[in-house]
């Protein structure tokens, strides 16, 4: 059976629940309501054997009724009859139990929607075996290194469908690698997300991190402070999903909780971010039904938009962006697939003839070993007199969310920098800096220009950047710190 049939029993499943709205609520009653597929599948592996594959598949229905003024959710995982008649009874008692909802912000219109990126039926058919063979060229290409990490794959389908006779379909697939080598206690890692399960190198993936592992061998602890660095796609995919959890929320913006200056520029002129979800691997509407379109957050430096569902929309006359999600009432609408588009000029990557060649199609380079991975980096690298290579971030926690200052350590290798060859591997560090500060006008001193896209929640949501060199990163200390 075609993946593609799906989506017309999920729409079935959608209007059949409107239609049962409007029979047991009356024609005044509005409902919208949105059924959602996924198929996932994951394979692991530690000690560089596979331990574990596990494979679910989960349907999803979720229903926002509006009632006599008053406003309630519901969702259910049964698509049976009863469950749906169930789910319907229990979100209009909860209608009836809400306060009054005077912003109610009404329901999509009938609007067309975009079919979305093309999917890969390869990927979305997947095989253990298929993942299986990833696992088997990282583990060989680590070489005798203790390799541990995941290959996985996802099929998600959905439809939408109001009383207001708007209906949307969609559907998307997605694989995804993330590996470590372990060599005595060093970790090297590689990390790739895509639209196909073809498009993931097992073994350039594992030798990538291995390479990195063995380059780590050997730390020297460096005194804290300001340092130029040259952050690694995996750390740059930090700062975009803080800035979009934080910065770019309609919500936190209303509340001035948010450091958004729609209009100014604040950022270097280098940086230009578009939230894309029709780039790759996303369902093209979102939980209200309204179509998804990239949405540019940032243009060459100046901050140009934040991102609303319809409420947040209609109360600041903007209209909704397309980022109506569950807890977006809560926590604010948050564009989940931001893009730092890579450098275009030789400026963006002074130095690119270290790197050997043009730069490679793809994230990884066999030609290119030890700290520095691929020849984005070693062109970004090139140009330090003297600083930090930076592979990956974690543990980051925000101390004041109006300047994004983010606290968090350093992970998977750090390497001094001096005259453009990475000499030694560093201690892990702590670090406090403010992301918009640190991407600040002046301070992006070159782009790669080959983005990579890491992977993140199964649910559509990913970042895509370059590596990045920044004029100063504050460290304030050990990890331990």
């Amino acid at each position: 059976m075609k993946r593609s049939a799906g989506m017309n029993a999920e729409l079935e499943i959608a209007t059949g629940v409107v239609d049962l709205v409007r029979h047991t609520a009356g024609p005044a009653a509005e409902a919208e309501v949105l059924v959602t597929r996924s198929d996932l599948a994951l394979t692991r592996f530690a000690n560089s054997f596979i331990h574990q594959n596990v494979s679910e598949t989960g349907v999803a229905v979720h229903l926002r009724l509006h009632v006599d003024g008053r406003t309630a959710t519901g969702s259910g995982t049964r698509v049976d009859a009863d469950g749906l008649a169930a789910l319907v009874e229990r979100t209009r008692a909860a209608a009836r139990l809400a306060p009054p909802d005077p912003a109610w912000p009404g329901l999509t219109a009938p609007t067309p929607v975009p079919s979305g990126p093309a999917v890969d039926e390869a990927t979305a058919f997947a095989s253990p075996g298929e993942r299986a063979e990833r696992v088997r060229a990282f583990v060989d290409a680590v070489e005798g290194l203790e390799a541990a990490g995941y290959c996985r794959t996802a099929y998600r389908s959905g439809a939408f469908a109001n009383s207001a006779g708007h209906t949307a379909v969609g559907r998307a697939a997605e694989a995804a690698m993330d590996g470590i080598a372990r060599a005595g206690g060093a970790d090297g890692v590689a990390r790739l997300c895509a639209d196909r399960l073809a498009d993931l190198d097992g073994a350039a993936l594992g030798a990538r991190a291995a390479a990195k592992a063995r380059a780590a061998a050997d730390p020297v602890e460096l005194p804290p402070g300001h340092y130029e660095v040259v952050l690694e796609p995996a750390a740059v995919a930090d700062l975009l999903q803080n800035l979009a959890w934080y910065g770019f929320n309609g919500k936190r913006y209303a509340e001035r909780q948010s450091f958004a200056e729609p209009g100014t520029a604040q950022f270097d002129p280098a940086v230009t971010l578009v939230d894309d979800p029709l780039h790759a691997s996303t369902l093209p509407f979102d939980l209200e039904g309204t179509p998804r379109r990239a949405l540019p957050l940032v243009e060459n430096g100046t901050t140009s938009a934040v991102a609303y569902d319809r409420r947040g929309g209609a109360e600041a006359g903007a209209g909704s962006t397309g980022h109506g999600m569950p807890g977006s009432a809560t926590f604010g609408p948050v564009p989940h697939n931001i893009r730092l588009l890579a450098g275009t000029s030789d400026a963006g990557v002074a130095g690119a003839a270290v790197a050997g060649a043009a730069v490679a199609a793809g994230p990884v380079s066999a030609g290119v070993t030890g700290a520095v991975g691929d020849p984005d980096t070693a062109a970004l690298v090139a140009g330090m007199r003297r600083g930090l290579l930076v592979s990956d971030f974690w543990y980051t926690r925000v101390l004041d969310p109006k300047q994004l200052v983010v606290t968090g350590l350093t992970r998977n290798g750090v390497w001094l920098v001096e005259n453009g060859v990475p000499t030694r591997a560093v201690r892990d560090f702590r670090f406090t800096e403010s992301y918009p500060r640190a991407l600040g006008p002046g301070r992006v001193l070159g782009l790669g220009r080959t983005a990579v896209r890491q992977p993140h929640r199964v649910d559509g949501s990913w970042y895509e950047a370059p590596a990045l060199r920044l004029a100063s990163w504050h460290f304030t200390g050990g990890a331990s710190g």
